[in-house]
């Protein structure tokens, strides 16, 4: 059993594919920056809307605002990574690293665990701008005023949840890579899911909100989990239960890896 797991699992070859990933994201500066414009402006733009406390649980928008914003950073920073895919299938660098031996496993690991590093950089880093334009951290929900100790734990989770986001949209894209050939082809079909995930989530405004038939189609967003463990753990305001969103992430996260890894497989090079 030892031997056939260390055939599959290649954690040399995880790591290299994770390396060039990371660097790769950092060398190209307009991407960072490109992949962060979008979710700027609309912080900064819906930022300034004279939306109620009352009308987003008593938060001021700004704090209800962020962590949908974190959310949306993290969804399209996620689903790049099939475009990264598709990428290298037209340069001819997939076809050298899949005749290579090495498992296919391994190799749709390296650029998931690559991928979510990346996502989760923009992620913290759209978390980081949110506190100039007035946006402050809360924390879990304590009873009272927030505690050093909420703050950071409040924190930490906001972490892990991030992870759990990233993994799902990334899982997501590579699974459309796997079976789309041209990047105008993945391109479209994204832009057709990702917005409606976002605009659903309940990222800029409550869930309650939403038509009754809108709300049934947000439910099965994992997306609207992500954004309310976000903002739970980072200003003490939710819609479900923590362990809820965790389950729906959790689960929704296992489904789009194992999916992506299985059509990634099958996918020639």
């Amino acid at each position: 059993m030892k031997t056939r797991i260390a055939d599959v699992i290649n954690p040399s070859a995880i790591y290299t594919l994770w390396l060039r990933e990371t660097i790769r994201f950092f060398r190209l500066r307009s991407r960072v920056l490109g992949s962060l414009g979008m979710p700027l402006f609309f912080l900064a733009f819906l930022a300034l809307l004279p939306v109620e406390p009352s009308s987003v649980h008593g938060l001021r928008y700004i704090d209800f605002l962020a962590p949908g914003i974190i959310g949306m950073t993290l969804l399209f920073s996620s689903t790049f990574a099939g475009l990264s895919v598709i990428w290298d299938r037209e340069f001819g660098f997939l076809r050298e690293i899949m005749v290579a031996p090495v498992s296919r496993v391994s190799i749709i690991l390296g650029r998931i665990v690559g991928g979510m590093t990346t996502s989760m950089f923009q992620g913290i880093l759209m978390l980081l701008a949110a506190f100039p334009m007035g946006f402050r951290i809360r924390g879990l929900p304590s009873g009272g005023e927030a505690t050093t100790l909420a703050i950071l734990i409040g924190v930490l989770l906001s972490v892990l949840f991030m992870i759990l986001i990233s993994a799902t949209f990334i899982g997501m894209g590579v699974a459309f890579a796997s079976k789309l050939k041209d990047m105008s082809g993945y391109s479209l079909v994204m832009n057709f899911l990702v917005f409606p995930i976002f605009f659903l989530s309940g990222a800029l405004f409550p869930l309650d909100d939403f038509p009754r038939w809108m709300r049934m189609l947000a439910y099965a967003d994992p997306l609207t989990y992500g954004v309310d463990a976000l903002r739970r753990c980072l200003v003490g305001v939710g819609e479900f239960p923590l362990l809820l969103d965790f389950a729906a992430l959790a689960l929704s996260g296992a489904v789009t890896v194992w999916l992506g890894a299985y059509l990634f497989e099958r996918a020639e090079g």
